[in-house]
């Protein structure tokens, strides 16, 4: 039975750099629950007819599936819109709860869930650690105009429309800040490992 350790941080914190050292260095096995979602709505599934429906067939892209830029360029922003969205995927609540249910029992000694709404679902009633990666507002925005190719005003809109880390920091059991170099980073998640590993494993 695997360690479950839920991961989550708002945009550009380093969610991802944590997930992939886990699975590089210490051989966890990782859903990006981002991703996941896209498969509930491939091209057959009940949920593409319905956001077709709901969004029009602007949303689906040449190759036949749900183009998710055209998507997210009309429901970023707009509440009202992405309620909308999550209605027509479909029950994406009981979908998480039960690939969590299948990663408790992975054989891996580490299963990791990354997920941007961690702490809104009832997802760490089967998490055994809630892990919320933060970076301070200026790291991010330069991470986020590097890698996205944005301008300092668009990282800045989009670091405007996410839940800062301190009005999450309450609910993880380890809050893991990244505003330094990447090693200085892994250096932090191994050593974090090691503890959360000991302490699962003398319970």
């Amino acid at each position: 039975m695997a360690y479950l350790l839920g991961v989550t941080g708002s945009i550009a914190s380093g969610k991802s750099v944590l997930c992939r050292h886990l699975a590089n260095f210490h051989g966890a096995r990782h859903v990006d629950a981002d991703r996941h979602v896209h498969t509930m709505y491939e091209p057959g599934r009940p949920a593409f007819d319905r956001i077709v429906t709901e969004f029009g067939q602007r949303v689906v892209g040449e190759d036949g599936y749900i183009d998710r830029k055209a998507l997210g360029d009309i429901v970023f922003g707009k509440p009202d819109l992405l309620a909308a969205l999550r209605t027509a995927i479909g029950d994406i609540e009981g979908e998480f709860m039960r690939l969590l249910r299948e990663l408790k029992n992975d054989p891996a000694p580490i299963a990791v869930f990354e997920a941007v709404r961690l702490f809104e679902g009832p997802y760490m009633e089967i998490c055994d650690a809630g892990w919320l990666v933060a970076a301070e507002d200026e790291r991010a925005i330069d991470r986020l105009m590097a890698r996205n190719s944005l301008t300092r005003e668009e990282a800045e809109q989009r670091m405007a429309s996410a839940t800062p880390w301190r009005e999450r920091a309450a609910k993880a059991h380890l809050v893991l800040h990244n505003d330094g170099s990447v090693a200085e980073f892994q250096a932090k998640i191994d050593a974090a490992v090691a503890q959360a590993l000991n302490h699962h494993l003398s319970r």
